[in-house]
């Protein structure tokens, strides 16, 4: 389609007035940067938000135990319910849709912390007792040692992991935690693990801040008997977690004589229902950019093929001579289609590439800044993708005026002025 020749010509023809072909070129770099900013600017909010739910199984829910809000069989309503360990083992043999079920407790409640011990120094930590199937539901990446494993829960071993911001208070930087003690609540555990996290900067801050005992020890060394503080649970693959969830609540409620109709006695967080939330709102902000993108790229070709109409009026009796002459239609078309081409190619490759100098530079600007927008870019796949919207946008603004100039009679062209 491009030779030596029709390069020429084709510079020859939209250099005849610059201004005009700058400003209608400008409509198609503008049209393909603002598609490449939206995209870049969009993936970078979904990768925050995303890294938000890291660590974390999403196909996991978690149940905790409130008051009542209805009355039932006799029982009064405001009845604080409490889990047992008898119902570790129901969920486990009645509600087959579970694939993990951990419980769990945490010293002083939920956010709570306790200060924690080793030798002269003193700090406040989050302190729980969980089963080794808590790894499967947040990310636990251990960097020294082990976790804790059903002999600690079977034989009560007063041992614990601490997570890196607990080693990094406790023990100077040299030190090596394993096999160390450390003092809560007059209880001394000993350290047989370290370990890091995938979560993001906030919740990552949180969890590297908490100690992990085997649930059983727990239970006995701070007096909890057989309470149960809440349920960690993933649903099988294939099996939504909202139908897992429905069943584990159905089951806790009838153990604890609940009303069926009771939403408050049990309090329920499930990351599937929300994480889908989060995903199906950036497919709509996805489409949408594509929507306003592409019209805006759109708006951008039909200038582009306004200018082409006008050219080709411009080149009425040029074009008659050269049909007068033996040229056929085909090569009139295609010269016209071409000249649009390369205007389109040049302005949307200009667009294209500011515009990810311009995300380049934006992630340079926030490194290190905020959570909730990380790597703003597009991928090879997008930049195909605008590519192919530039040849195509190329290809339909030079098609109308193509078609105008092979309907030209080379006799009328001739008498044109």
């Amino acid at each position: 389609m491009f030779d030596a020749d029709r390069i020429d010509e084709i510079y020859q023809t939209l250099s005849r007035n610059k201004l005009r072909t700058t400003l209608t070129a400008f409509g198609v770099f503008w049209g393909i940067l603002m598609l490449i900013l939206m995209l870049g600017l969009g993936q970078g909010l979904q990768n925050g938000i995303t890294q938000a739910f890291s660590g974390t199984a999403t196909n996991s829910f978690f149940v905790w135990a409130q008051t009542t809000s209805m009355p039932f069989k006799g029982l009064p309503k405001d009845r604080s319910i409490e889990f047992r360990n008898g119902d570790i083992e129901a969920i486990k043999k009645f509600v087959s849709e579970a694939q993990v079920v951990a419980p769990a407790n945490q010293l002083g409640g939920y956010r709570g912390e306790n200060n924690v011990v080793r030798g002269t120094k003193t700090a406040p930590f989050t302190v729980r007792g969980d089963y080794p199937e808590a790894r499967a539901i947040q990310t636990i990446r251990l960097t020294k040692g082990r976790f804790i494993n059903y002999n600690d829960l079977k034989e009560l071993r007063k041992v614990c992991v601490i997570g890196e911001r607990v080693r990094q208070i406790l023990f100077k930087p040299e030190e090596n935690p394993l096999g160390e003690y450390l003092q809560v609540n007059g209880i001394y555990f000993q350290v047989v693990g370290t370990y890091t996290t995938d979560k993001g900067d906030e919740d990552a801050q949180e969890q590297l801040q908490t100690i992990y005992t085997p649930f059983t020890t727990f239970q006995q060394a701070f007096n909890y008997g057989d309470f149960v503080s809440w349920f960690s649970i993933t649903s099988k693959p294939n099996v939504s977690a909202s139908v897992a969830e429905a069943k584990v609540r159905a089951l806790l409620a009838s153990r604890h004589k609940i009303h069926p109709d009771d939403k408050r006695a049990i309090g329920s967080w499930n990351m599937e229902k929300e994480f889908k939330k989060i995903m199906g709102l950036f497919n709509g902000i996805r489409i949408l950019v594509w929507i306003v993108g592409t019209g805006t790229l759109l708006a951008g070709v039909i200038g582009v093929s306004n200018i082409m109409l006008i050219l080709v009026k411009e080149r009425t009796k040029e074009i008659g001579i050269r049909r007068a002459i033996g040229a056929s239609p085909i090569s009139i078309m295609r010269q016209v289609m071409s000249e649009s081409v390369a205007l389109t190619l040049i302005a949307g490759y200009l667009g294209l590439v500011s515009g990810i100098l311009l995300l380049e530079g934006i992630q340079m600007a926030i490194e290190g800044g905020t959570d909730m927008f990380r790597n703003p870019g597009v991928d090879l796949q997008i930049a195909f993708k605008a590519l192919g919207i530039l040849v195509g946008a190329g290809l339909l603004a030079g098609l109308i005026p193509a078609r105008k100039a092979i309907a030209i009679k080379p006799v009328d062209a001739l008498r044109a002025d």
